[in-house]
This record gives C-alpha cells, structure tokens and sequence, in this order.
C-alpha cells in the first residue's frame, strides 16, 4: 500500500529578489575584500615546484611526501586546538557563478546578507566561524541540487548542506564562505508501505511531523533527537536519542538512500529490501558523514509499530552512581525499556525553577516501558525491586496518557530548563560515551569536577546505553569561563576515551570534536578517512572544514 504524496508546511524566511542578484552581495558593513587570487598557472607553479622539491627530498631520505590541505590553520581543530573562531581561506564567489544558479533556482536563491548571517551562525550551539555563506539557496527537488552541485563543482565553491540547523558541534559553519544548500523546501513524504514497515521521505522532513503523518496507520518512526531537526540532518549526524536504547541509531533504521555526490553523480546505497550482502555498505559511508561526501536527496526509513500500551516511572537516589547502577543492573537483567533517561539533582533544580515544580532535587532515573498491558506492568515492577536494592525512593509509575505526558515532560523540557537558570548564557554541551559498564565510574568522575567548578553544569544521560552529556553554562562575554567550560569538556572526553568510549555519542564531530580524533581513532584511521574523501571530494568542496582533522596529511 502507497501512500498519496504529502508536503509538509514549514515557514521560511523571506528571499531576496532575483533583481538584487549582483555584486557586491550586500548592502551591509563587509571586511576588506582580499585581493583578487592570482591565476591558476601563477598560483599552481609554486604549489607545483614545491611539491617537486619535497618529493625529491622525501625519495632520498626513503619517506613518503606528506600531503596537507592547502593554508589550513592547524591549530583548528588540531589535537591541541585552543581556537574557538574557526578560520579559513575564502574568495568572494565570481558573478557569472550566482547567475548560473539564478538560471534554474530563480527566487530560491539570496544573497541578502541578514540570511547568510542568519545560516552561518549555528542556533543552538556558541561554535562561530570569521566567515559567512556567499549565497543561501532552497533548492526544491533532486536534479536542482545535482546543478547546484555540479556548478560549485566546476566553480570550486565550498558547500554546505543545511537542514533543520539543531546541531551543536558547527556542523552548518560556513569558515571558506561558499554556498548553503538549504534543503527544508524538499520535505515531500514520497511513499509508505505499511506492509514493510517502510517510508521514502526528502531530507527536509521533520522527524515530528513525518510521526504525525504515521500516526493514523499504527506507526512511528522511533528516533526522536531535538524538536525541529530533519530527517536529512539526521542522516549526516549519525543521531539518535533517548529510544535508541531499544531502536538503536539512525544507522540502524535507514535502509537505504540517495546522494549526489561531490562530481553531481547521483547514487542509490540499496534497495527497499530489509537486508543485503551485494557490495559496500555506501549507505553507512553517508550516514554520519557530515555532508563531507555528498548531499542526501532521498531516504527510505525503517519503521515500528507504535506500542499499545506503554507505562512511565520515576526514581529518586542519594548518589548519581546509584542511579548509574541502577541503569546498568536493568540492562543487564535483560528487561527491555524503551528509554532509561537520568537527571542529576541541578537538572531536577533547573526543572523545579522553570515550571514551579517540586520535586525532590536529587539524582533521577526516568524509565518507559512498552509492551502488552501486562507485560508493562511486569518489567516496571522488576525495575521497582532492581532500584530498591540500590537505595531508590520515591518510585512512582504511571498509565493514563496525560500524567505520563506530564511525566515525561520533566525530561523534553530539561535543556530549556537549564538555560532558564541563565537566560543570557550560552551552553557547551558535552556528549560522551562509554561502554555501558564503565558509565557509573565515568559520570561520578565527572561529577566529581562538575560539582567543584564555579560554573552551572547539569548533567543529563541516556543511562540504558552509556552516553551522558553535560550542558555547562558560561557567560559568553568572559573568557575565563568560556576557558572553564572547556576544561570541564576536555577533561569528561579524555575520562571517556580512557575508558575506551568516544568523545561524541550522537552529537557528531563538526568542528567542535576534531581535536580528539586522533586519540580515539588513531592516526591510519584518519588518513583512511581523508583518502575516501580525497577520492571522492578532490576539490574539496563538501562541507571543507569539518569532521576530519586538519592536521591529518596523505
């Protein structure tokens, strides 16, 4: 069964007219111009003489020319990154380029320089770059964003996908200018297949709204990472959420997908069918990425039954290690929760403050169980023995659908809770994980220096699958905090990755976790990285930047 085709309504900002497409690209105050690049043949002689000259020193010492990307600030990013403005090398983008795209994008194209402003500048995250898109456009459809690619491909001109703009670690910087790909005019919901369990869907789709539009046929799509994020985003983060304990992450419920690729070859990873042995797994080469690689088009996700019965409970505990060995003794026991989430008592404060609640300001463990009435019921009461046996209190569960949605409220709500504490701050967020054995010992380390700094951090983990993230706020206006939050930051990712965790559990690398690649993955892991993005990308246009650390040579 197929569904009729569906677009989702979403606002959009205002574009300029086409009549105002010409150079300069705003009437706003913009930095000195730099001069004009010198011609290929003069810039590349150089480069090129260079080269020979390294690789004849290289061929006599018997070692291996190293190859680097072109004027990249190796501090950025770099293992020993300090930096918090990304830099990079930016030319203003020739005439003849915008009036290419105006060809076929017509109005879905600006330069207005409040909208590359507005793209440039991440919404939920303190990560600034010195530079700012050159041109915004909303392409609409696949071949669209084949021609967009193909023309920055011919043209040299960065690229930057852009979706619902929830990331946090960069991701939507624009450090070399170029263009944002805007891609929330292409949310078409193309086909559901209720018998397999199936959705083909655009990248601008919202994960909420592509769930109210399952709702009527029983089913669900069941990652649920920010309000606001699209299904594309989601693709090249890697997300996941607070059901991945029981779903697993986005990798796991994408069966297949489209992509233009860096050339404007357009590729299918696969088909509709659940698995598959025929050659590489390109699918999960994209997926994670970061629109280093390419552009998604088109996914075709894996989708569950929604539950017919679900119940809701919360504990209270002395310690957060307590609360952390609860999490694991209910994994361990094989029960199978949806969602173990814990707040430590400054987030359960920060709630109290927000909403006028009041509850026990004391580390938490919230816990959904889904299922057969009966079966429900019986795993919560096996939580209920697990948590007493580990000095829980207070535990409460519920059924009725408006006090688990008010339960479950204190959780969705805990971010903005936490900034109403500090209206005028910023939050660094941190999100490590760690074999799921390791993470009482990991958060209470943690925890140990959260509690002994001056500023607020709050502490918030999906506890059934080892991953916790820390939101500390600073006063963006002192550096000495700004400092202060990215000691507590470094020091939980080192704690992480000596436990043999990661430094990013769902959040992605950006440009904001660079810097501790190499410790975690290691040095050939890298450079094996950079030659498929080489090989792929050899202008270098997809999202340059980010991900892969610049200081990585091949």
């Amino acid at each position: 069964m197929a569904a009729s085709l569906l677009r989702l309504s979403r606002p959009r900002r205002a574009l300029l007219p086409l009549s105002s497409l010409s150079l300069p690209l705003s009437t706003q105050p913009q930095p000195t111009a730099p001069a004009p690049p010198p011609s290929s043949a003069s810039r590349g002689l150089p480069r090129f003489l260079s080269f020979l000259a390294a690789a004849a020193a290289a061929a006599a010492g018997g070692a291996t020319v190293a190859l680097c990307d072109p004027g990249a600030d190796h501090r950025v990013g770099g293992k020993d990154s300090t930096e918090l403005v990304v830099e990079g090398e930016h030319r203003r983008v020739p005439q003849e380029f915008i009036d290419e795209l105006a060809s076929f994008l017509g109005e879905n194209l600006t330069v207005d320089y409040d909208e590359r402003s507005f793209h440039g500048t991440p919404q939920n995250s303190f990560h600034k770059a010195a530079n700012v898109p050159d041109v915004v456009v909303f392409p609409s459809t696949q071949d669209e964003v084949q021609k967009i690619v193909v023309a920055c491909n011919k043209y040299k001109i960065p690229i930057v996908p852009y979706g619902g703009a929830t990331s946090i670690e960069g991701h939507t910087l624009a450090p070399h200018g170029g263009v944002c790909i805007d891609m929330t005019l292409m949310k078409k919901i193309k086909s559901l297949h209720v018998e397999d369990m199936d959705v083909v869907v655009e990248p601008g789709v919202g994960w909420i709204e592509l769930n109210e539009y399952l709702k009527p046929y029983g089913l669900f799509f069941p990652l649920d990472p920010g309000p606001g994020a699209t299904i594309g985003g989601m693709c090249a983060t890697r997300c996941s959420g607070s059901l991945a304990v029981r779903y697993g992450t986005m990798r796991d419920n994408v069966i297949n997908l489209q992509a233009v690729l860096p050339n404007g070859d357009v590729i299918k990873t696969g088909s509709r069918a659940r698995k598959s042995a025929a050659g590489y797994d390109l699918a999960r080469l994209i997926i994670g990425s970061e629109g280093t690689l390419g552009v998604i088009t088109e996914v075709t996700l894996r989708l569950q039954k929604l539950p017919s019965h679900s119940v809701v409970a919360m504990c209270n505990f002395k310690t957060i290690k307590d609360a952390a060995d609860v999490a694991i003794a209910t994994m361990l026991s094989g029960i199978q929760v949806s969602r173990v989430e814990l707040l430590d008592e400054v987030q359960i404060r920060a709630i109290n403050m927000a909403n006028g609640k009041n509850l026990p300001e004391v580390p938490t463990l919230m816990f959904e169980f889904i299922g057969t009435e009966a079966y429900a019921l019986e795993q919560t009461l096996l939580v209920q023995k697990i948590a007493s046996e580990h000095r829980g209190s207070d535990f409460v569960f519920v059924e009725e659908p408006d006090a688990k949605a008010e339960l479950w409220k204190i959780r969705k709500e805990a971010l903005w809770a936490g900034f109403a504490m500090k209206p005028d701050y910023e939050a660094m967020i941190t999100d490590v994980c760690v074999p799921l054995s390791r993470l009482a010992e990991c958060i209470s380390t943690s925890k140990w220096l959260l509690d002994a700094s001056p500023l607020t951090c709050l502490v918030i983990a999906h506890a059934g699958d080892g991953n916790f993230h820390t939101i500390i706020l600073f006063d963006p206006s002192k550096e000495d905090q700004r400092k202060e939050a990215e000691r507590l930051n470094h020091f939980m990712v080192h704690t992480a990755l000596s436990m043999e965790g990661t430094c990013t559990g769902e959040h992605g690398v950006g440009t904001g976790k660079m810097k501790y690649l190499e410790k975690e993955l290691g040095i050939e892991s890298l450079r094996t990285m950079k030659r498929i993005k080489a090989a792929l990308d050899p202008n270098n246009i997809m999202n340059p930047g980010k991900l892969i650390p610049p200081h990585v040579c091949i």
